[in-house]
């Protein structure tokens, strides 16, 4: 899966950097093409010539050496690569990259590239585990990069726990599986609706719901993973698109109707995950309104069914919709497969512990118009989101939608 493939692996400054080496040569034995950056304290460790007459490419160490005048190198080997793979990862490095920082070689092609970003961190057990870098690791995380995970054993300072690089043939392993993984929706073009709607009363206030889009972002972040071009309606979150994803922001729910519309007729997987309202207030003051004696009502009017109108003008699109239940799941799940016209549904358990709006992790059901149906334990809602996109490309690729 490697064979061809152009790759950028970055060295910074651990002592696991000898291991790099060895991770260069495994790399060109399965084919790749690789070019090393190092950063000036990798250089401490590891001379730049064992990497030159492993890669039999020039190694980079110095962003102001132009080694070709007509091109800027960093820029020149961002968009070179295929995937950039950092290993060993220092908490420096990744400090680095979760905050834009960008002053030496390694860290401005970083900036600049737009291919995967593959992360194989190594550090001291205590280092690993320090609020500052879980904190870092997480927003690269949310941002659509991927962790290689450290193992676990006797590291160089002399404690033993995790920290420790990931041994370089299970990082080919790994590379060569998450290469295999991005071909499955390769070609395909999804789109995603994610997060709640706001529906106004007056300047000030509004009607919602507690949906933080947490399992839409998911979805988005593993379609573009498995080679998706993903396109994501979301309404108003506090989260960071993922990278390469194409987001389109929206506040009210007509306002996704029509933005799902305008998106629905070129797509070949459409997953509607939003929590959109069914009301809205049938009259909207465009001044705030004053407190008043005595109670105060509202009068609501029905909003437009998206996924509905979705399945009504389904033609050759796979189509996901997502229910909330907290009892007789696979009976409300049907009756909306039906009612709605859907491929698949996913209900998710609410009631569930560790489950439903705001968590990072789900329970839910998944059933098709096939006739098929699996439950999903409690899980991330990224890995979720992969077990739904894998099942959905299964049908599509065998089941006529």
């Amino acid at each position: 899966m490697l064979t061809g493939k152009k790759i950028v692996l970055g060295v910074s400054g651990g002592i696991a950097a000898y291991k790099a080496a060895a991770l260069t040569s495994k790399l060109v034995q399965a084919g790749a093409e690789v070019k090393v950056i190092m950063t000036p304290s990798a250089k401490k460790f590891v001379a730049p010539t064992t990497f030159q007459a492993l890669s039999r490419q020039p190694v980079y160490t110095d962003t102001f050496d132009e080694q070709d005048p007509s091109q800027i190198q960093h820029i020149d080997v961002a968009d070179w690569a295929d995937l950039v793979l950092l290993a060993p990862a220092t908490a420096n490095l990744i400090g680095k990259l979760a905050n834009g920082l960008a002053d030496d070689m390694l860290t401005t092609t970083l900036l600049a590239t737009e291919a995967p970003v593959y992360i194989a961190p190594a550090m001291n057990v205590h280092m690993y585990s320090h609020p500052a870098v879980l904190k870092n690791m997480h927003q690269l995380d949310e941002w659509g990069f991927r962790f290689i995970e450290p193992g676990e054993g006797y590291l160089a300072c002399g404690y033993v726990g995790k920290g420790r690089l990931e041994e370089p043939l299970t990082i080919v392993e790994v590379l060569e599986n998450e290469m295999r993984k991005s071909q499955l929706l390769s070609g395909k073009k999804v789109l995603i609706s994610a997060g709640p709607t706001q529906e106004k009363i007056d300047p000030v206030r509004y009607f919602t719901n507690p949906s933080t889009g947490k399992m839409g972002y998911a979805l988005a972040r593993q379609a573009k993973a498995l080679g998706a071009d993903v396109t994501l309606v979301s309404g108003p979150v506090h989260l960071d698109t993922p990278q390469g994803v194409k987001r389109v922001d929206v506040t009210t729910a007509e306002e996704m109707y029509e933005e799902m519309l305008r998106h629905f007729h070129d797509h070949d997987l459409v997953i509607k995950s939003a929590a959109v309202a069914d009301y809205r207030p049938k009259v909207t003051y465009d001044h705030k309104m004053k407190k008043s004696p005595g109670d105060y009502a509202v009068e609501m009017e029905r909003t437009k069914d998206i996924l509905a109108e979705l399945g009504a003008r389904k033609e050759h699109q796979y189509l996901v919709g997502f229910a909330a239940e907290t009892q007789d799941m696979e009976e409300y799940g049907r009756q909306k497969l039906e009612k709605k016209n859907l491929n698949a549904v996913v209900v998710n358990d609410v009631s569930a512990e560790g489950a439903g709006f705001g968590h990072d992790t789900n329970v839910s059901l998944w059933i098709t118009k096939s006739g098929k149906s699996e439950t999903f334990p409690l899980m991330s809602k990224d890995e979720l989101a992969e077990r739904i996109l894998k099942r959905a490309a299964e049908e599509m690729s065998g089941d006529d939608v």
